[in-house]
């Protein structure tokens, strides 16, 4: 299987303190991957890498096999890596459908001209967008809500609201930075139940930053462990379960061990 993303030897330094030390890391086509790790790990700093929002003091990371290392972040939403924040980031005051229209906006052709004047072509334009929209809050399990404003939906909802919005990119590379943050066990498992149906029916890679352990475990397949800005471990979520570093990163060493 060959890997739609490479980051190679990625180090990130703020000052004196290097948060992200020599990380490789790949992302194979339509996969599921995650990165965990202790509070402080360098796991949000290396997600802001890959996606624009800090650039690497050193190494380089490759999409498609194209370097986009120096990319700006709307660049790299625009090739097909879109994501997702841990805080969500709607537009309260906007419906469901106006969220999700606003991330389409960097695949629309009609310049400024044309929407002023409301041309017959960029009409059209609309119209598909809004039926793209709508395409994708019925997609999500979010097809009544299209003209509720974003903040009166549920949490929950909120959540895959997010996650619409970052499908409307058509992205190959989707990245959810903690996405059941804040959810009941309920709402967990259909997270779960959608992350497997994205993969099993859209040409998309994801990766997680998550820290509830039966997401990570029942999603993944594979899991990159970070300490200290250091990658410890990489591997299958059994072999991760009982690796001995992994453990000791989460719980501490023992009397014994010391």
């Amino acid at each position: 299987m060959s890997n739609v993303l490479e980051a190679k030897s990625v180090s990130v330094a703020f000052g004196g303190l290097l948060a992200v030390n020599s990380v490789d890391f790949t992302i194979p086509r339509r996969s599921v991957v995650s990165l965990i790790g202790p509070n402080g790990a360098g796991k949000t700093t290396f997600f802001n890498v890959l996606t624009g929002l800090y650039k690497p003091s050193a190494g380089t990371i490759d999409y498609e096999g194209r370097d986009i290392t120096d990319l700006p972040p709307h660049k790299i939403a625009s090739i097909g890596i879109a994501r997702t924040f841990q805080n969500i980031r709607l537009f309260g005051l906007m419906t469901a459908q106006e969220n999700l229209m606003v991330a389409m906006h960097s695949r629309l052709k009609s310049g400024i001209t044309s929407t002023i004047l409301r041309t017959p072509k960029q009409r059209r334009e609309e119209q598909g967008a809004e039926d793209r929209a709508q395409e994708l809050l019925d997609y999500v399990g979010l097809g009544k809500w299209t003209y509720e404003f974003a903040r009166n939906l549920s949490y929950g909802d909120q959540r895959r609201l997010e996650v619409a919005r970052a499908l409307a990119l058509e992205p190959k590379v989707l990245l959810l930075d903690e996405p059941t943050a804040g959810m009941n066990p309920q709402e967990s498992q259909v997270f779960i139940d959608f992350v497997k149906r994205l993969v099993a029916e859209r040409d998309i890679s994801i990766m997680l930053i998550e820290h509830d352990m039966k997401v990570v475990m029942s999603v993944s397949e594979r899991v990159t462990v970070l300490d200290q800005g250091e990658k410890i471990a990489e591997g299958t979520p059994d072999q991760i379960k009982s690796n001995k570093r992994v453990i000791e990163a989460y719980l501490g060493k023992s009397k014994e061990s010391k």
